[in-house]
């Protein structure tokens, strides 16, 4: 497209806009009229429906690993071929945290990547290094092999996490933004750990059925030991495809995602970023359905004009010289040059930040087996049981947040963790040592795991990528997003490093009492310091966080608005 094609709506489309509605837009709410509000509302369009579920997939992959990864750590043929990542706490951390620590890396990168090529393009760029990373894990021969294949489809997940929330935000209208970014946390958990339940019965549920356990003592009984307990020839009874399969399976939906993002639409956000004008109107039209010259339609368009417009001006204003390198470094001064900028960025990150260490969800089967239940099947039976539990908890958020807000599930679901994680520790404290004789402090025990899973599943779980999504300003979104990906995935890192460690040397439920109180302190961070931003475009996030403060930048706004034919106050008291 030419230069001039590009900026007809400048001197065509806008000024006819201008011309015709500028008296119909006052009064107008894009909120209203977009149509219903969260879950009934996502049905009113499905093609934006269609494109987020084809879209969290990339969540998929992400939920995917975290789920089978547990599981596959306690497949005993597994224990077989790497023995050593098996028997030794440290390096059955690294082994989690590896893809962890380059998912963190990855989601800091692709910040000015995703600026460039698009969020199109970004998806479709990382699912190839996922493929990589995921064909070396599956046809691991040596625990390099899945170390750098771990390390490398990191770096896809960490883009991933980055893009597809920014991309599922940007494509949805302010009445169903929190459902549908939501469908990412769903995406996340759907029928994770079942697979490499089911696989795990490949061949039995034994390396070597005929062969007695040798290993350390778990509530009193010996457990697998690949040093001792597999013969000469390896394992008799399980074979390797019970932990390469699930391994492999997640190459086919990413290899789904690469293909169908071609026929994907770009963001209109992004587009009009780029100077693309008409083809960001078209692109805003087909998702919300209607005519280029609807009333909503045109008015979206233009508060995104007015947005970008005010931000690049007050940018060039602030920094008339500056270069390439320096508005790229000034992308991140920018971050933390104002409270509202960086209260934006600090509600992000501790969102993340609440995600991770509010969460037990890596090690479910360890955890189980610590309650008394059988580390090869039943231990991985009750995981998947809490598989389905965080998966049906999920849906209360998809069907709340635009009509409850973000921050009454935020405090709720905080309570409800801390409750669960103090009794569950209470419970360790008193009767961990001998579960046998206190059968029903054990299932007690359980069922408030189960209780805490689906109080985080509703709350922090898939909030924790709708609000760092949607607090930023376009011209700062991809950088701000890449820096809260960044907090969840070195939080994860921390987590998943340590965790082994804290089951394995923490007694009388410490480690839950940790978690716990966590839950506090991100209980009163939602109730003292969070805004609530339901119902609220993109572009009213500047008035919802105070961010055009002084007098002279609020005159700068109306002027904005007033040339583009928007209301002067448009942008300014959302």
């Amino acid at each position: 497209m030419t230069q001039s094609g590009q900026n007809s709506l400048n001197s065509g489309d806008v000024k006819e806009t201008r011309e015709v509605v500028q008296d119909e837009f006052s009064g107008l709410n894009l909120t209203e009229m977009g149509g219903r509000v969260g879950f009934k509302g996502i049905f009113d369009n499905t093609f934006v429906l269609g494109v987020t579920c084809f879209a969290t997939l990339g969540g998929f992959l992400f939920g995917y690993d975290q789920g089978v990864v547990s599981n596959v750590l306690a497949i005993e043929s597994f224990g077989a071929a790497f023995p050593k990542i098996y028997m030794d706490s440290n390096l059955k951390g690294w082994f989690v945290s590896t893809l962890l620590l380059a998912a963190w890396f990855g989601s800091l990168l692709n910040g000015p990547i995703c600026d460039k090529i698009g969020r199109k393009r970004n998806i479709m760029g990382n699912i190839v290094i996922f493929l990589i990373g995921g064909a070396l894990q599956t046809g691991a021969t040596a625990e390099k092999h899945l170390f750098i294949g771990r390390a490398i489809a990191g770096l896809a997940v960490g883009a991933l996490t980055h893009v597809v929330p920014m991309y599922l935000a940007e494509i949805s209208s302010a009445n169903i933004r929190g459902a549908l970014v939501a469908l990412q946390q769903l995406s996340i958990t759907l029928g994770v750990d079942w697979i490499a339940y089911g696989t795990s019965h490949i061949g039995g549920t034994r390396c070597a059925p005929g062969v007695a356990y040798t290993g350390p003592l778990l509530n009193g009984s010996p457990t697998f030991d690949p040093y001792t307990d597999v013969p000469a020839g390896g394992c008799t009874g399980q074979k390797q495809a019970s932990w390469r399969v699930p391994i492999g399976i997640q190459l086919f939906p990413a290899l789904l995602l690469g293909i169908g993002m071609a026929f994907m639409p770009y963001s209109p956000r992004w587009l009009t970023e780029r100077g693309r004008d008409d083809e960001a109107l078209q692109t805003l039209s087909s998702l919300r359905r209607k005519p280029l010259n609807d009333l909503t339609v045109r008015y979206e368009f233009l508060e995104i004009k007015a947005e970008l417009r005010y931000s690049r001006e007050i940018t060039a204003l602030k920094y008339p010289n500056a270069s390439k390198f320096q508005r790229f470094i000034n992308n991140y001064i920018a971050l933390m040059s104002t409270w509202p900028k960086f209260k934006r960025l600090a509600v992000g990150c501790l969102t993340m930040f609440y995600q991770q260490f509010i969460a037990i969800i890596y090690y479910a089967p360890t955890i189980f087996g610590q309650l008394g239940l059988n580390p090869n099947t039943t231990s991985l039976l009750a995981t998947g049981l809490y598989g389905i539990l965080n998966t049906l908890g999920t849906l209360p958020a998809i069907m709340l947040l635009d009509s409850v807000g973000r921050r009454p599930l935020l405090m709720s679901g905080a309570l409800g963790c801390f409750v669960a994680l103090l009794i569950v520790g209470s419970l360790i404290a008193a009767f961990g040592d001998d579960w046998p004789v206190h059968p029903s402090a054990g299932r007690a025990a359980i069922a408030f795991v189960y209780f805490y899973g689906v109080n985080f599943a509703y709350s922090w779980a898939p909030i924790g990528w709708v609000l760092p999504s949607e607090v930023f300003p376009l011209h700062l979104r991809s950088t701000g997003i890449s820096i809260t990906t960044s907090c969840t995935w070195m939080s994860n890192f921390i987590i998943g490093l340590v965790s082994p460690r804290m089951l394995a040397q923490i007694g009388h439920g410490g480690t839950y009492f940790f978690f716990a109180a966590f839950a506090i302190l991100a209980f009163l961070s939602a109730l003292f310091f969070y805004p609530e931003t339901k119902g609220k475009t993109l572009e009213e996030m500047d008035a919802a966080f105070g961010d055009v403060t002084s007098e002279q930048e609020k005159q700068h706004m109306e002027r904005i608005c007033r040339e583009l034919g928007l209301p002067s106050k448009a942008l300014l008291s959302a």
